[in-house]
């Protein structure tokens, strides 16, 4: 069958572009011979119809809020399957049978100390450093203390270099909480599963012990799931650009948490709560921000509404809502922001106004609130949100080394000054 193709006439040649196509049907125009046959380049800044690659990872469908990994939808995975399995969904491709599930969920275990030495790092940050710019110096170092894992030189299997970043990041993010409030670190336990020994690490201490709750664990697994990959996403976009450079892996993950960090990334939830606290504070009045949002002349921006993606409500969003209200119920947790976040979205959701718009509550709406109920603090919000998306990258480092990827070098159109002669 003969592949079809687009026409483009330019100075009167015809040039024949090739059509490609995706699994659920989305058409794309390879433009890559286009230099080659005409001396023009596309443009198409922050790249929002540009797709940068071919992948099997992550699907969306913003215009119908579809959200799958690997092809099982989002809200599939959510009821049936904890973080872990999730991970080794993303990096493999299919569901971990019990004995491959067991054999992860040790690798996880065995993998989760940090080195020694790296401990003393800590002592070495300022005060008052931000999280998240002390998880990616961090994970930098790693490449010093492991083998270089990059397309030249894998000499570990993926799985184990996953564990490693996972489990470690998981170490080293409760350590970095630990060491803002003053308290010892607590090390990871051999008998905890993956969230859990997280929890543990971050509130157990040698004067108040910590109870795993099962219902903060699952809620917990939920959220990691939700945030565990979002298909060619900044932080994404970055891991894949610095990875084509053929950078080993433990670096390749720190440019992306470099990404992530940014208040128009992974910072969204965040920046939720102290909307929500701001309005709270201001006795509560939805309807006096709700207006302030529509007013073109005021700068208050409604945070927690639209995506660059979803032009409906955003799946992640749906599941999410329901596990908040159910966890804040059995926690048995009365918080103002909730009740006005509840306010924000009825009165978001009746508006034409929003409506018109496609401003519908996201992923980071809620999750900011559940975060604040299991005593997350909200500098950490960021911090979690890495965490759950390291499968996600590591994926798709796997995913681009294995493809051969050429190095990442877009075009640019020059609009400077004229060399003189």
């Amino acid at each position: 069958m003969d592949q079809e193709t687009a026409k483009l006439i330019f100075n009167g040649k015809e040039i024949e572009l090739p059509l490609v196509c995706g699994t659920m049907g989305e058409k794309a125009l390879d433009i890559s011979g286009l230099r080659k046959a005409t001396g023009m380049v596309t443009i198409d800044p922050s790249f929002v119809n540009t797709a940068a690659c071919y992948s099997k990872i992550t699907y969306i469908d913003g215009e119908k809020g579809i959200l799958c990994y690997r092809g099982i939808p989002i809200e599939e995975l959510v009821e049936k399957n904890r973080f872990i399995e999730t991970a080794y969904l993303l990096l493999h491709g299919k569901l971990p049978n019990a004995g491959q599930s067991e054999i992860f969920s040790n690798l996880l275990t065995e993998n989760s100390l940090l080195h020694e030495d790296m401990r003393h790092f800590f002592d070495r940050f300022p005060r008052g450093s931000h999280p998240m710019s002390i998880m990616g110096t961090m994970q930098n170092a790693f490449s010093t203390f492991y083998p270089n894992v990059d397309s030249l030189s894998l000499r570990e299997a993926i799985d184990i270099s996953a564990a490693r970043i996972m489990s470690t990041f998981r170490t080293m993010a409760a350590f970095a909480y630990k060491r803002s409030i003053g308290e010892p670190v607590v090390y990871p336990r051999h008998d905890l599963p993956f969230c859990a020994n997280f929890l543990n690490m971050m509130f157990d201490s040698p004067v108040r012990p910590y109870k795993v709750n099962p219902e903060v664990v699952r809620v917990l697994n939920c959220l990691l799931i939700l945030h565990a990959d979002h298909e060619q996403n900044c932080s994404t976009t970055a891991v894949r650009t610095v990875g084509s450079a053929q950078v080993n892996l433990y670096s390749t993950i720190s440019a992306g948490i470099a990404a992530l960090s940014g208040p128009l990334h992974g910072g969204a939830n965040q920046a939720v709560i102290e909307m929500l606290r701001r309005i709270v504070r201001d006795g509560g009045n939805v309807k006096k921000y709700i207006d302030r949002a529509k007013d073109k002349s005021s700068n208050f921006k409604l945070m927690g509404f639209g995506h660059r993606v979803y032009k409906t409500y955003d799946p992640r969003a749906r599941i999410i809502k329901k596990r908040c209200d159910d966890f804040l119920q059995a926690m048995s947790v009365d918080d103002p922001l909730l009740e006005v976040a509840l306010q924000l979205e009825e009165a978001a959701l009746r508006d034409g106004y929003f409506i018109e718009r496609n401003l519908y509550p996201n992923v980071d709406f809620y999750s900011g609130i559940i975060y604040r109920a299991m005593g997350i603090p909200e500098n950490m919000f960021t911090v979690m949100f890495a965490l759950a998306r390291l499968p996600g990258w590591i994926a798709h480092w796997k995913e681009m080394i294995g493809s051969q990827t050429k190095i990442t070098r877009p075009r640019q159109i020059y609009i400077g000054k004229v060399p003189k002669k």
